[in-house]
């Protein structure tokens, strides 16, 4: 599901990390309907790996976690021309701390019933949406 929001607003690509499906897989085409192929991916043996690799890119990174010291996703004001990457964490663990704290922000969803958890590809459009939103002006002529 996420290879199909990040080709809808056009991403740069997507890591995956650890033990995780990679294409070509029958369940990530199932799901993708063809985006993976539309959209570039790199796999990482670990999230720490994918991490350094961003920071020497220049990316700013961005835990999406509810962690001590979380930004509320709806304050966070993403910087026009500055590259982001979003860490998204396994669905029951989340975000590791030691990758927390190699983040330069972590941003949190905010959520107002009894669970405070979503499945990360709900979670992936809800923040590229925030994130992508304010330069929709940019682009429209």
């Amino acid at each position: 599901s996420i290879f199909r929001t990040a080709d809808a607003f056009r991403l740069e690509g997507i890591c995956l990390c650890g033990i995780t499906a990679r294409p070509p897989h029958p369940d990530i085409h199932k799901t993708a309907l063809g985006a993976e192929e539309s959209v570039p991916w790199q796999y990482y043996p670990s999230t720490m790996a994918a991490v350094e690799d961003l920071l020497c890119q220049g990316y700013s990174l961005c835990a999406i976690e509810q962690a001590h010291g979380s930004i509320s996703l709806e304050t966070f004001h993403p910087e026009i021309g500055k590259r982001y990457a979003l860490i998204l964490g396994n669905e029951v663990k989340g975000v590791r701390q030691n990758v927390i704290n190699m983040c330069n922000c972590c941003l949190e969803i905010p959520q107002f019933g009894t669970k405070h958890s979503l499945n990360v590809s709900v979670t992936a459009g809800i923040v590229i949406w925030q994130m992508v939103a304010p330069m929709l002006s940019l682009l429209r002529p």
